[in-house]
């Protein structure tokens, strides 16, 4: 089928084919294949070339020097069934999404059981739905058109860890444990659904990278859940980044390297750190933390980032407002063209793109 590609919010649409076949149903470990068993799209804008490649190609592609800052992040299981009897009409399941400052969490309600879930359009304040070991969920307010403020009666992550199961949408035909939604550099639990770009990195990958000369730095972002409507801005996500590594992205871009975000959760996080550095008046990235609200696009461009290694994104998925800060419409337009017509797998179980300058 032919569907636009929004490349920024005021942007107009470039249409490519994306069949849905080229979902990526499972991990590559399904069919007996290593995490990095996957492709790798690179599109450099300054030769405007697009090229194709083995995902364990990534280590000779980035250059001595260069400082490829990861999202240590680990992924809970945030997927919770609402008991039978509840307020709302039918099988019903909470999608916990992001802790917020005053101790709520944004969630999102969705009809239906397992990966067969849609958008729950009901709701009102005061709605207490009962879930798995007695807790009590309480609506409080609207965020947003899908998601909702509400307070758990027990502390949120050990509820999950003990009660949840992976999200997972249509395309993921059958359950799979929690571990094939971590990443090699999982630490903090924290994300509702995995920081993907960086799934298919190994041990292997990244005594390549660090035997080259490539730093790998972290930067922590606890990712909601995934935003696939047409205008839905991204909402505050939690964020760390650390004295140690704001210091090593200075210095890499002050001494001629270039600094690769593994994920745009990265380039959210390390963003916000350089508008607290000041880095909109030409200062360094800071160390900082807390709730971030920042959106970067192609109007706000970016200061602390000059490449960007990322999944595939949906048409119409706000990822690509960031995606269009790093590439022009017809760059970006052009690699998506490219990925679908080589049968590039989508999703978080697919292949991955590489920006570069």
């Amino acid at each position: 089928m032919m569907i636009g590609l929004e490349t920024a919010p005021a942007a107009g649409a470039v249409p490519f084919d994306l069949p849905a076949e080229l979902a990526a149903h499972e991990p590559p470990e399904a069919c007996g294949r290593t995490r990095d068993d996957v492709r790798l799209l690179v599109s450099r804008s300054a030769a405007d070339e697009v090229s194709h490649h083995a995902f364990t190609e990534l280590p000779d592609i980035l250059l001595p020097g260069d400082l490829l800052v990861v999202n240590n992040s680990a992924t809970l299981p945030a997927a919770v069934a609402v008991a039978a009897a509840s307020p709302a009409p039918g099988p019903l399941t909470v999608h916990f999404s992001t802790a917020m400052p005053a101790g709520d969490w944004l969630v999102e309600l969705r009809s239906g059981r397992n990966q067969d879930t849609s958008p729950f359009a009901g709701g009102q304040p005061g709605w207490r739905l009962g879930l798995s070991g007695g807790a009590v969920l309480t609506l409080t307010a609207r965020f947003s058109q899908r998601l909702w403020h509400a307070r758990l009666s027990a502390a949120v992550i050990p509820y999950l860890l003990r009660h949840g199961t992976p999200i997972r949408y249509s395309y993921v035909r059958r359950a799979w444990p929690i571990d094939a939604y971590q990443t090699v550099f999982a630490t903090w639990p924290g994300s509702a659904e995995m920081p993907s770009a960086a799934r298919p990195f190994t041990p292997e990958i990244v005594t390549r990278l660090v035997s080259r000369g490539v730093m790998i730095a972290p930067v922590t972002l606890h990712t909601g859940v995934s935003s696939l409507e047409g205008g839905e801005d991204p909402y505050p996500e939690s964020y760390h980044v650390a004295a140690a590594t704001a210091r090593l992205v200075n210095l890499t871009r002050r001494h001629g390297g270039r600094v690769i975000a593994a994920g745009t959760t990265v380039v959210r996080a390390l963003e916000s750190a350089a508008l607290d550095g000041g880095a909109a008046a030409g200062g360094p990235v800071a160390a900082s933390a807390g709730w971030t609200s920042h959106v970067v696009t192609a109007e706000t461009g970016v200061v602390a980032v000059d490449g960007l290694l990322t999944g595939l994104h949906e048409p119409r998925s706000t990822h690509l407002w960031m995606l269009a800060a790093f590439a022009g419409p017809a760059m970006l337009a052009r690699s998506y063209l490219a990925a679908a017509d080589r049968g590039y797998r989508w999703h978080e179980f697919g292949d991955v793109h590489l920006l570069l300058p």
